[in-house]
């Protein structure tokens, strides 16, 4: 071969590795993208809310006296029986400082009070001269009645005289009695703080007792003090007796009924927790977001179906989400809410095939936040493309993102 032919074939190599070169370099590069694989399986319809946990019966404690109560040395989570274990322990409050008018009026009454009982005194004294000097009329007349010196007619009058007289003196040691009553409160007036207190508080004097067996929630009141009668000290029930109470949308209310599978989730725990709604209460309430707008909410009732140890470690007023079922596809085809979009107001997703995606309209039945049921279009483990970008279309190269 001579070298004009050998340099003619190396030009042509060349120029042929060249183009091969520019073509390549505007061939468009393969989109990355996530997939998703088309499976069967069931698909839950379900209504998302949350709320908190709660206590069915939550008893509250509360002061029966107005007085001092004592320090209460129990702690939230402590066992209680009923009728057996003090919660608090009450005692007479202080009396009052008295200012120095108030105290001077106080002993003025002290002295009118110790007036009148000796005003009584001296009553009690003349009612039984008197009696005394009626009993010897008496039996002076019933005397000369026997001897038949007077009438019976004087004898009753003496007689009747003598009850007259007994009576006298029973009013007047009442009346005595009363005085020294009201002498006796004048005194309590001028009582200071310190003066008459009672210091037996190691004994329990007012016992405020659990009403219920269970545990102690909250305390109120935790250090001593003076208290009004009727204030609330502690928070008693049943953490093991707990029910969840979720907030919901009325629109989205209306759609839940008694018996309903809820499913909480969010809750701390590693899996779902089982339950069923027992109430959808009748009345609503007004309720604002976080943006500011009114909603009008209903509360839904749930009560546990799993056992009690896979929920033990909730408490009462804990937070919780659930999600309700209020319908379900049974062993249906299923993909990624995200992988449908609208293309000619028809449903349609990617389908990749040899390597590039495919524009492929489905039908889609029953849906959730998550799932999507496929009544046609896709079959079982097709892949098809999520969240698919506005560099995806029909016949892109696609490679799936590691």
């Amino acid at each position: 071969m001579s070298m004009k032919k050998i340099k003619l074939i190396a030009k042509y190599t060349i120029g042929v590795f060249l183009l091969a070169l520019l073509v390549y370099a505007f061939i468009p590069e393969a989109e990355k993208v996530d997939l998703a694989q088309v499976r069967r399986g069931d698909v839950l319809i379900t209504l998302d809310g949350e709320g908190k946990t709660r206590i069915r019966d939550i008893y509250v404690v509360s002061a029966p006296i107005e007085g001092r109560v004592m320090r209460i040395e129990s702690e939230p989570g402590d066992v209680v029986k009923a009728g057996e274990t003090i919660i608090a322990n009450m005692i007479p409050a202080d009396p009052r400082f008295l200012d120095k008018r108030s105290e001077t009026q106080a002993r003025a009454d002290v002295q009118g009070a110790e007036a009148a009982k000796g005003l009584a005194a001296s009553k009690v004294d003349r009612a039984r001269a008197e009696l005394e000097f009626a009993l010897a009329e008496y039996k002076r007349a019933e005397e000369l009645f026997k001897n038949g010196n007077v009438s019976i007619s004087r004898l009753e009058q003496n007689e009747l005289q003598v009850k007259m007289r007994k009576a006298e003196v029973k009013t007047a040691q009442a009346d005595l009695r009363v005085m020294e009553s009201r002498l006796a409160a004048a005194k309590a007036q001028l009582v200071q703080p310190g003066n008459e207190g009672n210091n037996d508080v190691d004994r329990c004097q007012v016992c405020v007792h659990a009403p219920v067996d269970g545990k102690l929630l909250r305390i109120f009141h935790k250090s001593e003090g003076v208290i009004p009668m009727g204030t609330a000290l502690a928070e008693i029930g049943n953490p093991e007796n707990l029910e969840i109470v979720i907030e919901m949308l009325s629109r989205d209310a209306v759609k839940v009924r008694p018996g309903d599978l809820a499913l909480v989730k969010r809750w701390g725990g590693d899996t779902d927790i089982r339950t069923r709604v027992r109430l959808v209460e009748p009345s609503g309430y007004t309720k604002i977001s976080a943006l500011g707008v009114e909603e009008q909410r209903v509360n839904i009732i749930l009560d546990f179906i799993d056992p009690i140890e896979k929920w033990r470690a909730l408490g009462n007023a804990f937070r919780v989400e659930a999600s309700i079922v209020v319908d379900k596809a049974e062993n249906v085809l299923h993909v990624p809410v995200s992988a449908l979009f609208r293309q000619n107001e028809q449903w349609s997703v990617f389908v990749v095939r040899d390597g590039r995606a495919v524009l492929q309209a489905v039908d889609v039945g029953r849906r959730n936040d998550h799932e999507a049921e496929i009544l046609k279009g896709l079959t079982e483990n097709d892949r098809v493309i999520i969240h698919p970008g506005n560099d995806v279309s029909d016949d892109t190269r696609i490679v799936e993102r590691k």
